[in-house]
């Protein structure tokens, strides 16, 4: 399959004009390769790893050609691109090795096999709607129950297994066997939406970037919060997207082994 015909696919499933007023979807960097059979690296964020990574595999006969990542490269128009710059440096690297980097972000968060759809499959949501519908069949968020009911610690430690985050950050609760039956999960940075989130009944939300007062307002309005990391909440769904790409037959797809979390945790 053509990158062209990739793309236009991709559109039709998640299209960027869908995205939010602040984000930049699509093409970041296209240096001519619309109508090379597509080989691909699947990442979360496109960094100089991501993009060595590429270039490694392209040197063991690979001709990797198109990065396609969940976080944009560009989020603001650069003023100026400049030697040690690292969009800059990533966009010398396109150009020379002839690689794309294109971006679905915001758009690929709302539909069906999405960022949150796919953690609602994994916890084995049941009877799943978005958090916030934005049109019909897509939508922020997944809000479902679990049949059967499980403990607080039981969800916990679910999530540990199944996500494998480097911590897990949660309200203040004296009762890990609380019984849960209905659970909001939402990936990345998602404590905008704790208000919509209550009013769904939900006894629980997954998400990340929690800040120390967004915590309080959850207690306070009979919400557990539950901060797996930004990486541990979006990066499974980069996994799914890769198993949508190889289901399409192209000649290469593999998810990068050089996405970064970013964070650290000492112990």
């Amino acid at each position: 399959m053509k990158i062209a015909d990739l793309i236009t696919w991709f559109e039709e499933w998640a299209n960027p004009s869908w995205q939010e007023s602040w984000d930049n979807c699509g093409w970041q960097i296209e240096p001519g390769v619309l109508q090379e059979q597509a080989r691909i690296l699947v990442c979360l964020t496109p960094t100089l790893a991501v993009m060595q990574e590429a270039i490694a595999y392209r040197a063991t006969g690979i001709p990797v050609n198109l990065i396609f990542a969940h976080h944009p490269l560009i989020f603001s128009p650069p003023k100026s691109l400049r030697s040690g710059d690292p969009i800059a440096e990533m966009a010398r690297l396109a150009f020379t090795h002839n690689i794309g980097i294109y971006s679905a972000h915001t758009n690929f968060d709302q539909v069906q096999d999405g960022t949150a759809d796919v953690l609602a499959q994994i916890l084995e949501l049941e009877q799943v709607f978005p958090i916030v519908t934005t049109q019909p069949g897509l939508g922020y968020g997944r809000v479902g129950n679990l049949q059967p009911s499980m403990s607080l610690g039981e969800l916990m430690a679910t999530i540990q297994t199944k996500l494998a985050p480097p911590n897990l950050i949660y309200s203040p609760t004296v009762d890990l066997e609380q019984k849960i039956d209905r659970v909001a999960v939402l990936g990345g940075s998602g404590a905008s939406f704790i208000s919509a989130v209550v009013k769904t009944g939900a006894q629980v939300y997954l998400t990340s970037d929690c800040k120390f007062h967004q915590f309080q307002e959850s207690r306070d309005r009979g919400l557990i919060l539950i901060d797996a990391g930004h990486f541990a909440t979006e990066r499974p769904a980069c996994d799914r997207l890769t198993q949508k790409f190889q289901s399409l037959k192209i000649e290469w797809v593999q998810l990068s082994q050089q996405d970064e979390d970013f964070r650290s945790f000492y112990q």
